[in-house]
């Protein structure tokens, strides 16, 4: 190093003025500043100990703050609590209920120490597909296993929709934008290509077996259970007496027994053979209306590009009966575990036309036929099929009677029905909804009417029970009975709904154009009740995603939407018709539509 330099070169000058004016020193002397002298010259060729080696001095700050022992070795504890010393306390917002500024108790204590975006790209998306055009990454090679194990490479398209407009553009040598053409989104809702799916079966080793099947089974035993079980077993002793008492010959016991096989293995034989012309009819069917299959695969409608606001709706397909030719359709809904099947309700509202009815079951594998046909005395006018149980229906009719019909058993008549003994309703029921199982397991389900009474409906044994659970009033609105009573009116119930969250919470609206807050543990009175409609209110329903928030709609041209704290609405919509149904989106909290008698479906 330079520095070093100069220094080695001035000691050599001082030692050699030394040497000529001082006489040289005694043996051991001189051997001892030789030593020295080696010393010095090690620390002069690089290593410099002693010049970094040397102890530094603290120099202390002006304003350092004067502390004694006791004080320095004092420990100081800090407790860390979730509240944040920085967060606003005095937040004051609008309050709609008290119609005035409120101050907030709930402060947000949230602080965020580090944020950072994610710059990751889908591989499938247009950005990345133009990044790998820049890469140069035109094509990728996968690999796949085949059925026989052995490894297949396959070599993919290019990366970029730019690439491909290339290529069209040098081999035809015109504009690539004509080539073009918009890839169509598919419809990854309830879209089936194939009517019937073969069932591949894995494969096994040799030594491999399949386990028996096993189910689990329980039950409970009661009173009337084992009064049921040995009715039946003295019944079948009586019969086997009779029996004995005339015994038949032989032959009539041979044609007997020949007579029950046949007609077992012909009902056999019908069952296999309508099974298989039931796949054979939806493939024929599938390849008859495979155009109109194509159109549902897909979302975009080339007629919505010209029109902004208003939309268009096609018919894909035309479901008829020529049956139910002159009824008119009353009640639809879909069921929640078969994508592909729903029902449909015929009736009348025509109190002057009441003549019969008829429930239908379609699906889209099959739109020329129904799957099952079930006639009825009376119109129908509203359903519900039960979420869990699939095949359990249960329906209201205009006579005022409910019914659930089971597709399991077949036939053509219910498997329960109310009648005048059980508590039957008086005038039409317009809306059944089936409800969760009791504490007893037994399946339950909730009908309103316009004779004012809510029921709750019970499936036991061979009979439907029936319990009241509220019935509607007019408030304020009495009339004269007997001897100069007064009594009060009842309210016609249009429609209801249960709460999301809360069984016991549901809403019932009125032809009044009421909508009444009620709870089944009350029987007599409501909990809130609101002046909402000036006509009779067709639908209400609560919102999927917020527990508070309810809508309805009603034949005065208006939607409106409630908090259910507060007695006025917070929104209203008004249609310029009057709104038959209403109902909310099942993706969005703030997404519904509505429909209105001038045939529009407004979003």
């Amino acid at each position: 190093m330079p520095v070093k330099a100069g220094t080695q070169k001035s000691k050599q000058v001082s030692s050699q003025a030394a040497s000529q004016s001082v006489k040289a020193p005694p043996p051991k002397q001189a051997k001892a500043a030789s030593k020295k002298k080696d010393d010095d010259d090690t620390t002069e060729m690089g290593e410099g100990t002693e010049e970094w080696m040397q102890g530094k001095t603290l120099f202390k700050p002006s304003d350092q703050l004067e502390l004694t022992e006791v004080e320095l070795k004092e420990e100081i504890t800090r407790i860390l609590t979730a509240n944040n010393p920085h967060a606003p306390q005095n937040i004051v917002r609008y309050s709609f209920k008290e119609r005035a500024y409120k101050p907030i108790s709930n402060v947000d204590q949230l602080a965020i120490h580090f944020s950072l975006d994610g710059n990751m790209l889908h591989k499938d998306s247009d950005e990345a597909r133009r990044q790998a055009a820049k890469m140069g990454i035109s094509e990728r090679t996968t690999t796949t296993e085949t059925s026989t194990g052995e490894t297949e490479e396959r070599t993919e398209a290019p990366a970029s929709r730019e690439e491909a407009g290339e290529v069209e553009e040098g081999g035809h040598g015109g504009d690539s934008r004509k080539g073009k053409s918009e890839q169509k989104i598919t419809n990854q809702f309830n879209f089936s290509e194939r009517a019937s799916q073969t069932l591949n079966n894995p494969l096994k080793a040799k030594s491999q077996t399949e386990p028996p099947p096993r189910a689990n089974f329980s039950a409970s035993a009661n009173q009337w259970e084992i009064y049921d079980s040995y009715v039946d077993d003295l019944a079948k002793q009586e019969r086997n007496k009779e029996k004995q008492k005339a015994p038949p010959t032989k032959k009539e016991n041979d044609k007997s027994k020949k007579k029950i096989t046949s007609i077992e293995t012909q009902s056999d034989d019908i069952s296999k053979v309508a099974k298989s012309s039931k796949i054979i009819e939806r493939m024929v069917n599938q390849n008859t209306f495979d155009d109109i299959a194509q159109d549902f695969k897909y979302f975009q409608d080339a007629s919505d590009e010209f029109r902004e606001q208003d939309g268009t709706l096609l018919p894909l397909w035309k479901f008829q009966y020529d049956k139910a030719k002159r009824l008119a359709v009353t009640a639809l809904c879909w069921s929640q575990t078969y994508k592909d099947m729903y029902a449909v309700g015929h009736g009348s509202y025509d109190f002057t036309k009441q003549s019969r009815g008829m429930l239908l079951f379609y699906t889209l594998k099959n739109s020329t036929f129904p799957e099952f046909i079930f006639p009825t005395n009376s119109g129908v006018m509203c359903l519900d099929i039960h979420k869990v149980h699939p095949y359990l229906v249960a329906v209201g009719f205009y006579d005022g009677c409910v019914a659930v019909y089971n597709l399991k058993e077949g036939g053509v008549q219910p498997a329960f029905k109310s009648t005048a003994k059980c508590g039957k309703h008086t005038d039409p029921v317009w809306q059944v909804k089936w409800q969760k199982d009791d504490m007893d397991n037994n399946q339950n389900f909730f009908s309103v009417s316009s004779d004012g009474r809510v029921v709750s409906w019970t499936l036991v044994k061979n009979e439907l029970v029936y319990t009241d659970i509220i019935k509607l009033s007019v408030d304020g609105a009495l009339m004269d009975g007997p001897e100069g009573m007064q009594l009060h009116t009842t309210a016609c119930g249009t429609s209801f709904d249960f709460h999301k969250q809360t069984d016991y919470l549901f809403l019932v609206g009125t032809e009044e154009g009421k909508i009444h807050k009620c709870s089944k543990a009350y029987s007599s009175q409501f909990l809130e009740t609101y002046q909402a409609h000036n006509m009779a209110v067709d639908a209400v329903h609560w919102n999927h995603f917020h527990p508070k928030v309810f809508i309805s709609c009603s034949s005065d041209w208006t939607v409106k939407i409630w908090d259910h704290t507060i007695r006025t609405p917070m929104f209203t919509f008004d249609l310029n018709a009057a709104v038959g149904d209403v109902a909310w989106a099942p993706y969005s909290s703030t997404v519904f539509a509505a429909v209105t008698t001038d045939g529009k479906v407004r979003a």
